[in-house]
């Protein structure tokens, strides 16, 4: 099992940030999106919010491999269609790389 751990800015409005824990909740996501998560080998996502940073955790499969994920991404019109929508709510972190959404975090402490 592999786990990743990546970081995120919303935009500091907290009406955005309000609509993006909306579609964020159970009943509001989408199954299609959710069925690309698990499809790519991702066993366990969550997202933690401090502020406007977003922290996410992702535990996957041994298989797992981030460029398959981007290419089965960008194949899927669902999940193009909820990458544009939730854009309106995010923001890049300063230090991205242009076009990069979520960066990778390095561990820096392990007990």
């Amino acid at each position: 099992m592999k786990r990743y751990c990546l970081a995120l800015d919303l935009k500091d409005d907290s009406q955005l940030i309000a609509e993006y824990e909306h579609w964020h909740k159970a009943e509001n996501s989408w199954p299609e999106v959710r069925k690309s998560i698990l499809d790519a080998d991702i066993l366990d996502m969550q997202i933690y919010r401090t502020g406007n940073r977003l922290f996410m955790i992702m535990e996957t499969s041994d298989n797992f491999e981030s460029k398959k994920k981007e290419e089965m991404d960008a194949l899927n019109p669902k999940v193009q269609e909820w990458e544009q929508l939730m854009w309106l709510f995010q923001q890049p972190l300063p230090w991205a790389k242009e076009g990069e959404k979520w960066v990778i975090m390095k561990q820096i402490f392990k007990l």
